[in-house]
């Protein structure tokens, strides 16, 4: 099957049973794992010291293997973006390495893109998806497996119920708007994104990538409502999600809400961004912090078509 380099360019693996038990997955499904030197390494909360996580990073593009997969997210990434070899890891994913990877590995992705236009894949943790007590979920296995067959060519998912997904006057313009039943089409839009907290922290830096009429996809996990909103608030103010062609939320879990918000809630915060912009705001997506979520490439090209409830994403073979 295949060559799966596990590398830590994060946080350091506190888990280490689960570690141990995703690289056993991979191995049954037959796949060969190797294991970076420093996967286990402890600085601080980091996986080594900053140069023994760029050093990972380096060896994972100079692995040759076909998946360069993390241990895990957390954070890290953004303090050593600036001595990441961009042009080294773009020759890489160019040799077929696609890497793979969530949540801290978005400055990753979002600097990679920025430095050289290369698509990398927003995926599973070996540990938080493979090392699972339980079996790992069906569709993230199939998603992954279709990325190492070079299969996977697109996803779909249903809309939650919802009065509209697209605001009055939007760029959709066969858009319907009152009756949870939408029709449009974006086209050859590139699909960029991530973990929100993460994508935030790179505006106005190097790391940004200055994309237009694209497909924005965001995730979160463990924040409130209201830090939701502040942070897309801080996109919307920058002019970023007026740039693009659709903006797609996956998974915001972990939110604890207090009696003091009196009904205020996620939901009013999607509300509140369809009303701030003309362009489709989409709910669902299967990403994020959650067992079952797809394979997306970031920096890819996309066709995005929403039929009444149902959604569905195309990037064809890459």
């Amino acid at each position: 099957m295949a060559h799966i380099y596990v590398f830590s360019p994060s946080s350091a693996v506190r888990d280490k049973v689960a570690f141990r038990r995703g690289v056993k997955r991979l191995q049954a499904l037959g796949h060969e794992v190797e294991v970076d030197q420093a996967a286990l390494a402890v600085h601080m909360r980091f996986a080594g010291d900053d140069a023994t996580r760029l050093e990972a990073i380096h060896r994972a593009a100079a692995s040759g293997a076909d998946v360069a997969l993390i241990s895990r997210g957390g954070y890290g990434l953004t303090r050593i973006l600036p001595g990441i070899a961009y042009k080294k890891v773009a020759v890489a994913i160019e040799g077929g390495t696609q890497f793979v990877g969530l949540s801290d590995f978005t400055a990753f992705q979002q600097a990679l893109l920025a430095k050289t236009g290369a698509i990398s894949w927003a995926g599973p943790a070996l540990g938080e998806d493979f090392g699972t007590v339980d079996a790992p979920d069906d569709i993230m296995e199939a998603c992954f497996d279709d990325l190492v067959r070079d299969q996977g060519e697109g996803t779909g998912w249903r809309l939650p119920a919802e009065r509209s997904v697209i605001a009055p006057g939007s760029i959709a313009s066969r858009g319907r708007s009152g009756t949870g039943s939408s029709e449009f089409a974006v086209k050859n839009a590139m699909l960029w994104g991530g973990n929100l907290s993460v994508l935030v922290s790179l505006l106005g830096t190097p790391y940004w990538p200055q994309v237009q009429g694209g497909v924005l996809f965001l995730e979160d996990v463990n924040e409130h409502p209201f830090r939701i909103e502040r942070m897309l608030t801080q996109l919307l103010h920058a002019g970023v999600l007026a740039q693009q062609k659709a903006v797609v939320l996956g998974q915001f879990t972990g939110i604890r809400l207090a009696p003091h918000d009196r009904g205020y809630k996620l939901a009013t915060v999607v509300a509140w961004l369809r009303s701030q912009i003309k362009v489709p705001v989409l709910t669902g997506l299967p990403f994020g912090h959650v067992p079952t979520k797809v394979l997306l490439p970031v920096g890819a090209r996309v066709d995005l078509v929403v039929q009444a409830r149902e959604a569905l994403m195309a990037w064809g073979h890459l």
